[in-house]
Order: C-alpha cells, then sequence, then structure tokens
C-alpha cells in the first residue's frame, strides 16, 4: 500500500472534520493588535484563547524593546546552535536572571518549550531508569516519554496514594541496577486549571528517592508571591530538582528555559540534543526576553491586575451556576453537557451573536457528551469584557439547555 494512502483515509479523530471545521473552529485567524479584543472575519470579538496573562504582548515597553532589538542586531543574530557559535553575553544575562528569580543555581535557555522539555527527558533518562508521571500530563511531556526506553508509570492525577503505589513498583524495578527515578507533574494544568500537588509530592522524597521535574509553564508569572511559580505559591521551591518554563505564556512570547543544580543544567546544557542540534534563540527574542521577566519582576500590580479579572470571571461564573471545576489558577474551563453538533452550534452562536470567543474542547480530546470551554482572562482584559461574557454564557447555556442546538452535523461555515 502507498504509504500516504491510509492518511487520505483516515484524516485523524479531529482531522475528519476539517473540511467543516478548517478557518473557524480550527485554524481560525485572529487579526488586529493582540489584546481581549481583536478581529475573527472582520468583526470584532472579545477573545478568552490567548495566554497573554499579565498582558505583555502590546506592553509599550515590550514592544520598543522587541523593536530596537530587532533593528539593532536584526533576527539571524546569532547565527548557529548555541554551543558552537550561537551564544552571546544577553542569553548568558538572561540565564542569570531567571535563576535570580526562580531561585535556582543556574538555568539553561531552550529554544522552544515542547521540544526543549522532552529533550531534557531525553537527556536525564536511560533505559534503566524509570518515569513516574501525572496522567493529565500535557502533550509536550507524553511525547518526551515515548522517547524514554525505560520504564514508566503513571499515577492518577493528582492522586498521592496512587503516586506512592507507582513509586514502589519503580523502587522494586531499579532494585540492584544503576537506575533510579524521575517523578513529573505540572505546577497548573493547563486544561482543568488546577494546580499539581507540588508540595505532597515533595513531602514523598523524605520516603522514596527520586529526582522531581515540574512544568510550570502556566505558573510562571501568574503564581506565588513574586510570580515565581506554583512552587514558591505552594512553599516548595526549593524542593523542585528540574523546573520547566516557558515564555509562551505569561512572556508572551516564545522559547522556554529549565532551572536547577548548576552541575545538572550544565549536564543538560551539553547533552540536549534539541538544543545541541538547533540553532540559537534569536538574540531579539532573548533581549526581549529580558525586557519581560524585568517588568514582571518589578511591576507586581500585572499580576494583581490579572487576579483582580481570574476573580471576577471565575466568581460570576459559579454565581451563574456554571461548573468550573477545581481551578485554582487563571485557566478557567467551563464544563457542559452535548454532543459536537450542539458544541460547534453553540460556539458558533457566541462567536456570531455574542462576539464572545474562546477556545472549545470536544471529543475526542475529552469523552463524548461532554463540552468545555477553556476561557483565559489577562492582565488586559476589563470590567465590560468579563460582564459581556457572563451574559453571554448565561443565555447559550440557557439555549443548550432547551435543546435548541440539537443539529444533526457540525454546522457549515
Amino acid at each position: 500500500m502507498d504509504i500516504f494512502e491510509k492518511l487520505l483515509k483516515h484524516m485523524g479523530p479531529i482531522g475528519e472534520h476539517s473540511d467543516r471545521a478548517h478557518g473557524y473552529f480550527a485554524f481560525p485567524k485572529l487579526e488586529g493588535e493582540i489584546g481581549p479584543r481583536m478581529k475573527f472575519r472582520g468583526n470584532e470579538k472579545i477573545v478568552w484563547s490567548l495566554n497573554n496573562y499579565l498582558g505583555l504582548a502590546n506592553h509599550p515597553e515590550v514592544r520598543a524593546t522587541d523593536a530596537k532589538a530587532a533593528a539593532d542586531f536584526g533576527l539571524a543574530m546569532p547565527m548557529g546552535a548555541r554551543m558552537m557559535s550561537g551564544n552571546t553575553n544577553y542569553h548568558e544575562k538572561l540565564e542569570k536572571e531567571l535563576s535570580d528569580f526562580m531561585g535556582k543555581e543556574d538555568t539553561t535557555l531552550l529554544n522552544y518549550g515542547y521540544q526543549g522539555i522532552m529533550s531534557a527527558i531525553d537527556a536525564v533518562c536511560g533505559r534503566r531508569d524509570v518515569i513516574v508521571y501525572d496522567a493529565e500530563c500535557h502533550a509536550s511531556i507524553i511525547d518526551g516519554l515515548r522517547l524514554h526506553q525505560g520504564h514508566r508509570y503513571v499515577f492518577k492525577h493528582n492522586d498521592i496514594e496512587d503516586l506512592e503505589k507507582q513509586l514502589k513498583r519503580a523502587e522494586d524495578l531499579i532494585k540492584g541496577t544503576s537506575g533510579g527515578i524521575l517523578v513529573i507533574t505540572e505546577g497548573v494544568f493547563g486544561m482543568a486549571g488546577d494546580q499539581g500537588k507540588l508540595k505532597e509530592i515533595a513531602a514523598l522524597k523524605d520516603k522514596y528517592e527520586f529526582r522531581f521535574l515540574v512544568d510550570d509553564a502556566h505558573g510562571f508569572g501568574t503564581m506565588g508571591k513574586t510570580g515565581a511559580g506554583t512552587g514558591e505559591e505552594q512553599g516548595v521551591q526549593d524542593k523542585i530538582d528540574l523546573l520547566f518554563n516557558t515564555f509562551a505564556k505569561s512572556g508572551a512570547s516564545i522559547g522556554a528555559f529549565i532551572s536547577g543544580e548548576k552541575q545538572i543544567i550544565n549536564y543538560l546544557r551539553y547533552n540536549m540534543r534539541s538544543q545541541i542540534f538547533a540553532k540559537s534563540v534569536p538574540l531579539p527574542l532573548v533581549i526581549g526576553h529580558l525586557k519581560r521577566v524585568e517588568l514582571m519582576r518589578q511591576h507586581p500590580e500585572l499580576k494583581a491586575k490579572l487576579w483582580s479579572n481570574v476573580n471576577k470571571l471565575q466568581s460570576g461564573l459559579k454565581e451563574r451556576g456554571f461548573d468550573i471545576g477545581s481551578t485554582n489558577s487563571p485557566v478557567t474551563p467551563i464544563y457542559l453537557q452535548g454532543d459536537i453538533p450542539e458544541a460547534t452550534a453553540m460556539c458558533l452562536d457566541l462567536r456570531e451573536n455574542y462576539n464572545v470567543f474562546c477556545s472549545i474542547v470536544v471529543y475526542p480530546v475529552i469523552p463524548k457528551g461532554q463540552i468545555i470551554y477553556r476561557l483565559i482572562p489577562t492582565a488586559a482584559h476589563n470590567d465590560e469584557d468579563i460582564e459581556l461574557t457572563l451574559k453571554a454564557f448565561s443565555e447559550t447555556k440557557e439555549k443548550l439547555d432547551k435543546k435548541v442546538y440539537k443539529v444533526a452535523e457540525i454546522p457549515m461555515v
């Protein structure tokens, strides 16, 4: 069989709807200045789908710094991989600033968060090592686990009792070998918005021998007294052995970093394939990241404004009877009941008649009969955005409950 033939026969669980979904439900085009109001198909929408938590994407100091850095150095500088010809004083300065912010000995920059954490897992773990991870870990972690040639055990989401069971299995497996154990979880889970149980996991280090990796992509800049993340929020930053963060959320940019003990970070610096064999982070991005970190640290009012909006949105939804699960972060899910055609018709109504744009999640990502809207409040939203959105969801949920959206198939858009 021609290998392409099977691809055309089976587009995949999401791709099978591409003829109807493309350009609207999938691959939509938001236009205009990044912010809480953007254009979609020529009309202004209130946007809740951007991970611009602190509103830095269009902060005047950020825009000015990005523009000047691009003008001064161009987007190609530095050329080559970091180890070969792609290192600069700015890269090293940013790593020092991040280490200080995170309260860690050292930090290494990563070109992209997705490939970075995959490569970190691959570099740390050998075939005799065992990885124990939370069932709800991000796809980038799951893909990193696929690279692992040794055993891996999953524990039920945030279930410490089940984690202990898997740790015991891991200990039994490595007994008498040179293998070790790496536990992986997230600071804030990006879909449900609940925090990982970092404090409880860290406490198990007194009972079991393992190293602890936390993906805090959604916690960096949003959680903790200073914005250093969920480890700071829960008082266990020093118990996290490897702390992964990304600039793609609060930083409103691209790229990532991983922090920890100096010798371990130096090992990663010299052994992470995704960094050794890929071009260095462009200098304008690095300089822009320095400005973003400066603003995070020197302007706590940005995080305060974010949390003011988070509390208004989440309390408003709960007062109106919506189920937002157990979120204790800015990530705001709305759980509803309905099939894919109903969900897409409701989403269409929200966008076209209420001018509210937010991300929708349906089967096969979640079980059949369920709908999840995920709203991402930012420091840039205002009270009017929140009130109009609460009104929109109240009215569309009433229609959903009355089966107004009962349609035979995904609407053509």
